[in-house]
């Protein structure tokens, strides 16, 4: 399962709507590269691929495609308002090293 901190959902609603998209879905996935081997990636999404993983986080929902998944079950986004280190941040109990940004990982 892949959880969103509330704060991460209020950011993900407002994005949604700033964009008139208010019902697609976040696409949370993995991708080669970065300075740690993986990078997280984040997108809308109209609809789901047959084989996503879908999930409901407080009315947000949230795609993601098997082999992601794997790396990214149990992870929960948070979103931060900080204004040096402000963003998404990924909190993700698989990864067994992370870069210093937070935006890759390593599995």
């Amino acid at each position: 399962m892949i959880e969103l901190t509330q704060e991460a959902v209020t950011e993900v609603k407002r994005l949604l709507t700033q964009e008139n998209k208010e019902d697609w879905g976040l696409r949370v996935g993995v991708a080669g590269g970065g300075c740690s081997g993986l990078s997280y990636t984040l997108a809308f999404d109209e609809n789901p691929n047959d084989n996503d993983n879908v999930m409901d986080c407080n009315g947000v929902k949230v795609y993601c495609d098997p082999k992601s998944y794997l790396f990214l079950n149990g992870m929960t986004l948070d979103f931060s308002t900080e204004l040096l280190t402000g963003g998404f941040k990924f909190i993700n109990p698989n990864a067994a090293r992370s870069c210093s940004c937070g935006t890759s990982f390593s599995a």
